[in-house]
């Protein structure tokens, strides 16, 4: 990997990571529009840990309080009903599906999942239902009237972004629209979600570091570093967003993007597979 390859990719996962437009999209696309090589395990952990490195800092405070309360309500039947310790038991609650599903079809999402028509494919349909959800949704409930039902809802929504192309949040999102959530309570919510979920795919895939003979260890950290500065003001942005604005630029992004992918491989500019 190039110091140019590094600069690319590290802002590329940083805008994209929180957005609801798909990192994993964006990436792949990139890579096969300039000819790049996969940039490896080493790169996809640490710079995967160093975007959710923005969000625990960016929610550092919710993180906290969270924590706490869920700490007490482990042996504290009556602290099970303070609102944090709740939110800290409906992440875990809301991981289960993603992890089981990311371990059962580890194999097809590392081959058969990375293909442009399906990437391309998902952008379109999933930039659809934000759209729809988002027109539709009631938008009045918040993060603290998340119930198990939802829960379950919200983490079966987020195990969708295993497919390149769906989006981790916006798929998320578009539940939690659709569940009635405001725009602010989805994202926030979303982004508490994916914490556990990141971390733990990051640091699998750094098992894997000791397989790759040469590292780029320097481009490695400068793409991260990139990925953690601008995702860190991407969220700071999006929330700002979501009090007085909604998501339509990102559904026509993902539209538009996707039917250009979609047409680059129908005129063989670009490979399915690469």
């Amino acid at each position: 990997m190039t110091w140019f390859e590094a600069i690319v990719l590290g802002v590329v996962q940083g805008l994209t990571e929180f957005l609801p437009i798909s990192s994993s999209a964006h990436l792949l696309i990139l890579s096969q529009l300039f000819g790049w090589d996969d940039p490896g395990a080493a790169f996809t952990a640490v710079t995967q840990i160093g975007t959710e490195s923005a969000v625990i800092i960016y929610f550092r405070h919710e993180i906290v309080a969270i924590l706490r309360a869920w700490a007490r309500s482990i042996t504290n039947a009556d602290a099970r009903q303070d609102p944090d310790a709740r939110m800290g038991w409906l992440v875990i609650l809301g991981t289960i599906p993603i992890a089981v599903l990311g371990l059962l079809f580890a194999d097809q999402i590392e081959t058969v999942a990375r293909n442009l028509w399906l990437t391309a494919t998902m952008l379109i349909v999933f930039g659809v239902v934000l759209g729809v959800a988002d027109a539709l949704g009631a938008r009045v409930k918040t993060e603290r009237e998340i119930t198990l039902r939802d829960g379950i809802v919200f983490g079966l929504a987020q195990s969708l972004a295993l497919i390149p192309g769906v989006s981790r949040s916006g798929a998320t999102i578009s539940a939690g629209l659709a569940m009635g959530y405001t725009r602010a309570a989805a994202a926030r919510y979303a982004f508490l979600l994916a914490i556990p979920a990141v971390l733990a795919s990051g640091l699998f895939e750094a098992t894997k570091i000791g397989d790759e003979a040469n590292v780029a260890w320097g481009p490695t950290l400068l793409a991260t570093i990139i990925a953690f500065s601008v995702g860190f003001a991407v969220i700071a942005w999006l929330m700002t967003w979501l009090t007085t604005r909604s998501y339509p630029p990102f559904v026509l992004y993902r539209l538009a993007l996707g039917s250009i992918v979609l047409i680059l491989l129908a005129t063989g500019v670009l490979s399915a597979t690469g």
